[in-house]
């Protein structure tokens, strides 16, 4: 009885890290193309002369400079 319980308990608590390591590497990945979006727009609002895809490799390093 009492090892049936601790199986079960081992299968779920695996099933729990599972779902949550899951989780956090596809929305933080999410979360990060959505702060460098932002920061595009922002960009694009205050500068006169603007680049796209300079104003992404800039915002594309700070944010990942500032998650690490």
């Amino acid at each position: 009885m009492l090892k049936n319980n601790l199986i079960k308990f081992t299968i779920i608590l695996l099933g729990i890290i599972a779902i949550f390591y899951f989780l956090k590497t596809n929305f933080a990945e999410y979360n990060i193309k959505k702060s460098i979006s932002a920061c595009v727009v922002a960009k694009k609002r205050v500068s006169e002369s603007f680049d796209l895809e300079e104003a992404k490799k800039f915002c594309e390093k700070e944010i990942r400079k500032i998650k690490k």
